[in-house]
């Protein structure tokens, strides 16, 4: 299919350039080395720039767009809701906020009944942070140094990576290391061993920092940024065993992992675990507005019923935003998306991979599940040396000229296209990957 396009009379790919360039300042970057890509439209899997050069896109953006871009039922509803009210005081009764916390608290465990409405996902794991402390009267949260959980002031310093270090304004916070068998830190040697002494760690912890001082352990169901590191059998499990026996809170950050991602609606469905407070953003709507939030267990939601929650935001359950989270969940529910991103991930994503792993030596592991999957590159499969920087610059590089737009974190690709993929979409990244190996002298 092709895209018509935007009206390219007056706008073209270099004056959004130059204008990018001007004028704006742009996150996680040195200013002066900052993309050139241009996107002016999108649908589906794919994206354009303005003289129509067309890449699929495998990197879901931020790994959100779930369910494709321009996705038409979504679209009509935000143009519905703008026309009939385009913002709302939080505080007011609203029926599309109402609608889409119904949908959302359908699709979560049991005695979750409310929903707190942020603005994306570092704001939702920074109140769901709040609710913790106020609700256990303690300060610390436990989160691993493979993690990432948002750019706001107690989110940044949960997250684990080189981010958190620049950004260490806030108090009470205790990492530790999460289960990742490739580069085990417990010397495991197998998922089993892994689980077993990550909790054993995780247990340390715990007591060294003191119990009765730690208000929630802060986790990725899967870690994304990180790795897609999914947790071995039992992990999820034993890490809430260790929080009831100290009356410790599990908030389970679902920002990147919910909503289809991992071929379910929220990760923790296939892991045995029931967690305190549930953080979500990004897939909930697949970005089309700004939204997030926290889903919130009814005990700690009564605790405030009399007693003032002392968090807000201008914007929280905007009007477009609440449009668009009801046409998203109606229609991955009414398409069958979430059972599409399973079957995806089944018959071709994973067995794509894993043929790619056998032809080329430079992919280490393989790991995911749905359309959340990872290729770790090494330099080395003995030693297991991260393929450097420049490797895996030009490895972008390569992949965007071939007309895939991909997703690069450290010595990964990322394979995280939307939910709605189709197999021959699949194939047709898996050509451009292996093309790109074999190209770096990655064939075996």
């Amino acid at each position: 299919m092709t895209d018509p396009g935007p009206d390219t009379t007056d706008v073209t790919d270099e004056l959004a350039r130059e204008l990018d360039r001007a004028h704006v300042f742009h996150s996680w970057s040195a200013q002066a080395q900052t993309s050139s890509l241009v996107i002016a439209s999108g649908r589906g899997c794919r994206v354009w720039d303005h003289a129509g050069v067309e890449y699929l896109d495998f990197s879901s953006q931020l790994v959100n767009v779930n369910i494709g871009h321009q996705h038409p039922a979504v679209v009509s509803a935000i143009r519905e809701q703008a026309e009939l009210l385009t913002t709302v005081a939080p505080a007011t009764v609203n029926l599309a906020r109402g609608e889409a916390a119904k949908r959302i608290v359908a699709r979560a465990p049991e005695g979750f009944r409310r929903v707190f409405f942020t603005n994306g996902g570092a704001d939702a794991n920074e109140n769901a942070i709040r609710l913790a402390r106020l609700t256990t009267g303690r300060d610390k949260i436990l989160s691993t140094y493979r993690s990432y959980h948002g750019n706001t002031g107690a989110a940044i310093v949960s997250t684990g990576d080189w981010r958190r270090v620049p950004n260490e304004f806030a108090r009470g916070h205790v990492h530790f290391f999460g289960p990742y068998l490739y580069r085990s830190e417990f010397w495991a040697r197998s998922p089993e061993e892994e689980c077993e002494r990550a909790l054993q760690h995780l247990r340390r912890v715990i007591e060294s920092e003191g119990p009765q001082t730690i208000a929630a352990v802060l986790l990725e169901t899967v870690p994304g940024t990180a790795g897609v590191l999914v947790p071995p059998p039992g992990y999820l499990a034993g890490v809430r065993e260790l929080c009831d026996r100290h009356g410790i809170l599990l908030i389970l950050d679902e920002v990147m992992a919910g909503f289809g991602r991992t071929g379910r609606w929220f990760a923790f469905d296939g892991y045995e675990v029931r967690p305190d407070l549930i953080t979500f953003a990004k897939g909930v709507n697949s970005g089309y507005v700004p939204a997030g939030g926290v889903i919130i267990d009814e005990p700690i939601a009564a605790g405030f019923d009399e007693r003032v929650f002392p968090g807000g935001l201008t914007y929280s359950g905007h009007p477009l935003a609440m449009a668009s989270i009801v046409a998203t969940l109606d229609a991955m529910a009414s398409e069958g998306v979430v059972e599409h991103a399973r079957a995806i991930g089944e018959t071709a994503i994973g067995p794509g991979l894993a043929e790619l792993a056998e032809r080329h030596e430079a992919i280490g592991e393989v790991r995911g599940e749905g359309v959340f999957w990872a290729m770790e590159l090494v330099a080395d499969r003995e030693t297991r040396e991260p393929l450097p920087a420049p490797a895996m610059g030009e490895l972008k590089a390569a992949l965007l000229a071939r007309g895939l737009l991909p997703f690069i974190q450290d010595n990964r690709i990322h394979v995280v296209p939307p939910c709605v993929v189709t197999a021959d979409e699949v194939g047709e990244a898996m050509a451009i990957y292996d093309e790109v190996l074999s190209a770096m002298g990655g064939a075996s």
